[in-house]
């Protein structure tokens, strides 16, 4: 028996695909919720194998929802909208379902589930690689992390800059620090240029933070950010600066 959970915003969603999987024997729906927070919470209650999950969400959206978990489950995607790339889905996450689908769709996608339970190898990589193969439409507006049981949401216009830790990046917004598994690659493909320049392999900044420029060594400079932190510019780094500013 695979254990689901069905997170989306649409009461009747909710009831007609927890419908549906009544007829599938070895699924059984231990949960659904109404939104992203909700959702993470039910997630670390019920532990399921497989989540269902709309993206267009209030409060948090199911790309942010996914971000938060640690070990998050398997995935099949329903949505309403076909504006994302379904292509990057359905290499990435176990199926994408486009509202409103019918039970022999639905059938396929479990179909799916199963043979993934035959061979998970590899599932978690792939997962975490669905956000970072999309298609950029629109340039982020806000950031989710979590600390502990605690979930934040930085809108980007107060994020002061980014850097490379490790396996994370470390977020600083209004003096408070902030770490979250990704790369600085994402951050850059998905953050508008005209507002973040990446000035150094480890280092991006919000251009509005910053207070003045200044030389340093050979080539190399440094930015000094309203804040008080000082962060190197590579020569690489201050093109790309340059271009945001249009200086």
């Amino acid at each position: 028996m695979i254990r689901c959970v069905i997170i989306d915003d649409e009461p009747l969603a909710r009831e007609l695909l927890a419908d549906y999987l009544a007829e599938f024997t070895d699924f059984e729906v231990v949960g659904a919720f109404q939104d992203g927070f909700e959702g993470f919470k039910g997630i670390a209650e019920t532990k399921p194998e497989l989540l269902f999950l709309d993206i267009e969400m209030p409060k948090i959206n199911g790309f942010e929802l996914l971000e938060l978990l640690d070990e998050p489950p398997k995935v099949i995607f329903t949505t309403a909208y076909d504006t994302y790339a379904i292509q990057a889905f359905d290499q990435q996450a176990i199926d994408y379902l486009l509202k409103p689908f019918s039970k022999e769709r639905l059938k396929q996608a479990l179909e799916k589930v199963s043979r993934e339970v035959q061979d998970p190898s590899g599932f978690p990589s792939r997962l975490r690689a669905v956000s970072e193969g999309l298609q950029v439409r629109d340039y982020l507006q806000r950031v989710v992390v979590k600390t502990g049981t605690k979930i934040h949401i930085l809108p980007v216009g107060t994020i002061t800059y980014f850097s490379a830790d490790g396996d994370y990046v470390k977020i600083v917004a209004e003096g408070k620090s902030y770490l979250k598994l990704g790369t600085m690659g994402y951050f850059e493909k998905v953050l508008n240029p005209e507002e973040f320049a990446r000035i150094h392999r480890s280092h991006m900044v919000n251009v509005s933070m910053i207070s003045k420029i200044e030389p340093f060594q050979k080539e190399n400079f440094l930015v000094y950010l309203k804040e008080g932190t000082q962060l190197p510019v590579s020569k690489t780094g201050m093109g790309k600066l340059r271009k945001t500013l249009r200086i």
